[in-house]
């Protein structure tokens, strides 16, 4: 059995909120963040983020959720329990949008749905993850960890006994093209692709009350994991900043994100964003011309998180996306011509050009 789609964690280190309490975004309850949208912190047992943000907005009789948590007992618990704040019900959710196929935004959708027939819906760039799910019976990262050259990895991610509860994967009840508009009784919210955490992620943006839902695509603390999905994109950093680029062409807006405290500005979030990339794209090629040749050498010659903790202080699960997110970096490095690539025996190596 494989292991489903992942929690959100954090590999490399960026630009952080300053000064407050960087866990006080965690507490429970309802908070409003604008008039009609409250901001409901869900646990996340055991992960290193500690809780996912899930967004109530109200709309007359009922409310719409952006992202639904992770389908835990304690977490539909709390879920009721801050709808009840406001005076509202788990029967009063009309639908869940969900922001992108990762367990902790999903699977509580897919939970609720069965037990009041909610409407569900995800971007339609989850297709391909979606089905891997439920039928890849050896996780392909296992051959990816390989061509990146951290065979030691590959080995361990292949005897990972993988998750044994899959009830929680179904289809949603609509697909979200990209652009199309989705009128609520009290706003519109504008779907927007943007893949790189994940082939399928969206965000929605409301123009009218200048608020961006945006997932795990711009977070306020951290950046989101890149490469680390079942069904890969050919260079997923490639496409994380061209959607990060698309985020910061629209007008700025407040960032309302799945992990961390709301923010006023998404363009100074992005900014920040790009600018760490850029510098984690040079630090990559100064790896590589100081002699490591594989995403697994670089990964281990790289410091991890804002702590900038070495590679061998992350646990097994983080060593893996760190190295996928370091070939997410080789490979913008040879599509801007900074480095060559070959292959041998399988794993890929790089070179200063």
């Amino acid at each position: 059995m494989i292991h489903a789609a992942p929690t959100h964690r954090c590999n490399s280190h960026a630009h952080t909120v300053q000064g407050m309490d960087r866990n006080a975004w965690v507490q429970p309850g309802a908070h409003e963040e604008a008039p009609g949208v409250y901001r409901i912190p869900l646990p996340l047992p055991g992960d290193y983020l500690k809780a996912v943000n899930v967004y109530a907005i109200v709309d007359g009789d009922e409310v719409v959720m952006i992202d639904g948590g992770w389908a835990l007992a304690e977490a539909e618990d709390l879920l009721a329990e801050s709808l009840g704040q406001i005076g509202y019900g788990l029967g009063d959710v009309r639908e869940f949008l969900v922001t992108h196929v990762h367990r902790d935004h999903y699977t509580q959708a897919i939970a609720v749905r069965r037990a009041f027939g909610t409407a569900v819906a995800l971007g339609e760039g989850e297709r391909a993850s979606l089905d891997a799910i439920r039928t890849i019976t050896e996780h392909p990262n296992i051959a990816t960890l390989y061509e990146a050259g951290a065979v030691e990895l590959s080995k361990q991610l292949a005897q990972w006994p993988g998750d044994p509860e899959l009830t929680n994967w179904e289809d949603p009840d609509r697909w979200l093209a990209d652009g199309i508009d989705i009128a609520l009784k009290t706003r519109t919210l504008r779907v927007i692709a943007t893949p790189g955490h994940t082939q399928g992620h969206v965000i929605f943006h409301d123009v009218a009350a200048n608020a961006l839902f945006a997932g795990d695509h711009v977070l306020p603390h951290i950046t989101p994991s890149i490469g680390f999905e079942l069904v890969r994109a050919e260079s997923p950093l490639r496409d994380y900043l061209t959607s990060l680029r698309l985020v910061r062409a629209l007008p700025d807006a407040r960032l309302l994100p799945a992990h961390g405290p709301t923010t006023p500005s998404t363009h100074h979030r992005v900014d920040e964003l790009l600018d760490h990339h850029e510098e984690r794209l040079t630090t990559t090629a100064e790896a590589v011309a100081r002699g490591a040749s594989t995403a697994f050498e670089v990964a281990t010659v790289l410091t991890w998180t804002r702590r900038h903790r070495t590679f061998d202080e992350l646990d097994m699960f983080n060593q893996m996306m760190a190295v996928h997110e370091t070939m997410a970096h080789l490979e913008v490095l040879v599509e801007r011509g900074w480095l060559a690539r070959s292959d041998v025996d399988g794993i890929a190596y790089f070179v200063r050009v």
